[in-house]
């Protein structure tokens, strides 16, 4: 999953600038990535993370939309 790919999940799981989403994962190495494109997103500011944990067979992302984006 790239980062555009997740920022579109994303917009679309919102409830104004608040998000909540559960992605499945087949494989530790996709959770993994996924985390990683996650932090990269907070990283260049479009999201702020309060919480990214991997359960069994998804991924479990809240946090917040930051309004600044393109």
């Amino acid at each position: 999953m790239n980062k555009s790919t997740l920022l579109k999940k994303l917009s679309q799981a919102s409830r104004g600038n608040f998000f909540t989403i559960e992605l499945p994962v087949e494989s530790r190495e996709e959770a993994e990535t996924i985390e990683n494109v996650a932090a990269e997103l907070e990283r260049e500011g479009k999201i702020k993370i309060r919480e990214c944990e991997l359960k069994e067979t998804f991924i479990y992302i809240q946090g917040i939309m930051k309004y600044a984006l393109t």
